[in-house]
């Protein structure tokens, strides 16, 4: 997998992933940015919830449930101090079916955070 993210300007940088997709990114005006694009940790954060989400839908459709829309939400904390990590990540899961199983559903949201999603594993959320 690779990746390039290339200075535009100010605080703004054109991120190009290796699938041939781009997306903007810049920083905050009180960082010299001009909100041009998401924040660098916001998409890490939108990849976590894409990921995860990629792997309940993937999970729910190999089991026939009849899912028909997923979103998840997350909210983070961040540390004061540099570097500023995340000090806490909490997801939010809306899967919704007619006839969806309840229990299959968590399991999926299990499988995806313990054994499927890269994106937390790494982080050990």
């Amino acid at each position: 997998m690779k990746a390039r993210a290339r200075w535009v300007e100010g605080m703004a940088f054109m991120g190009e992933s290796g699938s041939g997709h781009a997306i903007v990114m810049d920083g905050a005006p009180e960082y010299g940015g001009r909100n041009l694009g998401i924040r660098p940790m916001e998409m890490l954060l939108i990849g976590l919830a894409g990921c995860t989400g990629f792997d309940v839908v993937q999970i729910l459709k190999k089991g026939r449930e009849p899912i028909t829309g997923c979103e998840v939400d997350v909210e983070a904390q961040r540390a004061t101090e540099d570097p500023k990590v995340f000090t806490q990540i909490h997801l939010a899961y809306r899967i919704s079916g007619r006839g969806l199983s309840r229990a299959k559903a968590e399991r999926a949201v299990t499988l995806s955070k313990e054994k499927y999603c890269s994106a937390s594993i790494m982080g050990r959320l």
